[in-house]
C-alpha cells in the first residue's frame, strides 16, 4: 500500500477493515427513556472537569437508555449512561459522564471521533405491559433499572426537541504511545435535524447498584425529579473542540518559566 493510498483510506483502524463507515449518521425511531434525578453535589464536584460548572442549588444527572433501532453504518443497538447538566462560557448543555452500550462499531467511533465515554456492557429498553423499563447489565450483573408509566401524559414537544438540540460535551482523551495523554480536550457537539415524533411524561423510579467497573451508583439517586419518554429521528453532529488542556498547560508553563526569567 503506497502512502498516498494510505493516507485516502486512513480515517479509522484497522486501515483494511474499519470498524465503522464515514459519517454523518443517521439515526431512525431513536427512544429514549430519560430519568432526571438530585444527587450529592460533592460527588458530582469531583466527575465535573472544568471549565465546566453545574449548579450546585441543584446538584442534577440524567440516567438516559436510548434504543436504536436504525442507525446508519451502526445497525440496531442500545446504549446507556448517565449526563450531567452543565454550563459553559454561560451556554446550558449537558456532560456525558458515562456510556455503556452492545455494539462494537459505535463504541469505537465514539470513542476515537468525539470522545463518548463509551465501554461494552448490555442495556435494553422496552415496554413491559403498561411500563417502560431500562437496565443496565454490566456481565451478569444488573447495575441498573430505570421505569416509567408508559405515556401516562403528552410532554410538551417544542420543550423536548429544544432538550435535544442543546449543546453536548465530551471529555476526549486520546493517548500517545508512551502512555502519556497526546490529546485531551473538551469537545462540544449537537443533535442535528431533529424531527420528533412524540413525548411522553409519567410517574418514575431509579435504582442503581453499585459495580466496581459501571460505577453509575457512584453518583447516588437521591430523589427523582422528572421523566421522559421520547422517540425521534435525528442525525448525529460532528464535533469541535472548544477547550484543549495540554495547550492550555503548555501556555501556562511557558508564562510561568517567562515570569521565573524575568524575576
Amino acid at each position: 500500500m503506497r502512502e498516498k493510498e494510505l493516507l485516502e483510506r486512513a480515517f479509522a483502524m484497522p486501515v483494511t477493515s474499519p470498524a465503522y463507515p464515514p459519517g454523518p449518521y443517521r439515526f431512525i425511531n431513536r427512544e429514549y427513556l430519560i430519568i432526571t434525578y438530585r444527587t450529592d453535589p460533592a460527588k458530582l464536584r469531583a466527575v465535573v472537569p472544568e471549565p465546566l460548572e453545574f449548579n450546585e442549588r441543584q446538584p442534577l444527572v440524567k440516567f438516559e437508555v436510548i434504543r436504536m433501532p436504525d442507525s446508519n453504518g451502526f445497525g440496531d443497538y442500545t446504549e446507556t449512561g448517565q449526563v450531567i447538566p452543565v454550563t459553559f462560557r454561560g451556554r446550558e448543555g449537558g456532560y456525558s459522564h458515562c456510556m455503556f452500550l452492545n455494539d462494537e462499531g459505535p463504541i469505537a467511533a465514539g470513542r476515537e471521533l468525539w470522545g463518548f465515554p463509551k465501554k461494552l456492557a448490555n442495556p435494553t429498553l422496552r415496554t413491559e405491559i403498561d411500563t417502560l423499563v431500562g437496565t443496565l447489565d454490566y456481565g451478569p450483573l444488573r447495575v441498573a433499572t430505570g421505569t416509567m408509566g408508559y405515556k401516562h401524559r403528552e410532554f410538551d414537544l417544542k420543550q423536548a426537541k429544544a432538550s435535544l438540540e442543546e449543546p453536548n460535551f465530551l471529555l476526549k482523551i486520546i493517548p500517545h504511545v508512551d502512555g502519556s495523554p497526546r490529546i485531551c480536550e473538551l469537545v462540544e457537539y449537537r443533535l442535528e435535524d431533529v424531527i420528533l415524533k412524540g413525548a411522553w411524561t409519567g410517574p418514575a423510579a431509579l435504582s442503581l447498584t453499585p459495580h466496581a467497573l459501571a460505577p453509575l451508583a457512584d453518583l447516588p439517586v437521591l430523589e427523582v425529579v422528572s421523566a421522559i419518554h421520547l422517540r425521534a429521528d435525528l442525525t448525529l453532529g460532528f464535533g469541535k473542540v472548544v477547550h484543549d488542556y495540554l495547550r492550555q498547560r503548555a501556555g501556562k508553563s511557558v508564562h510561568s518559566t517567562e515570569t521565573s526569567d524575568v524575576l
